[in-house]
């Protein structure tokens, strides 16, 4: 799984010359460099990252996962491969998601999981029991009230590199191959806090 070569998006022009709109043509086409804007670089979680993530969650075939910032859905591919779980990836980028839908397919998980271009401060993840995150430290702590509201009690959160910051500390942590890896359980007391925001 490894990552693909960033493209460029072809815009179609068209022109207005002495009144007349002429059509778009394909030798009009010019590369732009505007990706979709991107909170997060994508960088991929190393193999033994993503395998050690879905040991401590406990990932198994009664879970749904969500991968918020999913990449090329390494970890969904894995949850759904190796542990039996049902999976989303969200990610911004369509690239991404592209890559994505096409290791599920190589992996022969395509009926376990699912990809979508999104947003995930507008994405819904009340339906997960398990939910992945390789973001920014600034990134989850504005979606660690997402989490809180909407995650039912006893979902498990890992975050590769980043924590939750001093308000959501950690209930383990583990390092592989010198990265760390946080966990968290959703509790009466954060459905209680995300209430009163």
């Amino acid at each position: 799984m490894t990552s693909l070569p960033r493209r460029h998006t072809l815009t179609r022009l068209g022109a207005t010359a002495a009144g007349l709109l002429l059509p778009a043509a394909p030798l009009l086409a010019q590369p732009t460099a505007t990706p979709p804007s991107l909170d997060v670089p994508y960088v991929p979680t190393p193999q033994e990252v993503v395998e050690r993530m879905l040991q401590m969650a406990k990932v198994g075939k009664n879970d749904v996962l969500f991968d918020l910032g999913c990449g090329d859905g390494r970890i969904v591919v894995t949850a759904a491969k190796a542990h039996g779980a049902r999976g989303t990836g969200i990610d911004l980028d369509p690239e991404r998601i592209g890559e994505a839908r096409k290791n599920a397919e190589q992996a022969g998980v395509t009926k376990q999981v699912n990809f979508k271009v999104a947003d995930l401060f507008e994405t819904d993840v009340s339906p997960a029991t398990v939910v992945t995150l390789y973001l920014l430290p600034n990134v989850n702590t504005r979606l660690r009230p997402q989490l809180w509201k909407q995650l039912k009690v006893g979902s498990r959160v890992v975050s590769h590199a980043f924590d939750m910051g001093p308000e959501w500390p950690p209930e383990k942590t583990e390092s592989v191959e010198g990265r760390t890896i946080y966990y968290w359980t959703i509790k009466e007391a954060h459905k209680r806090a995300a209430a009163k925001a």
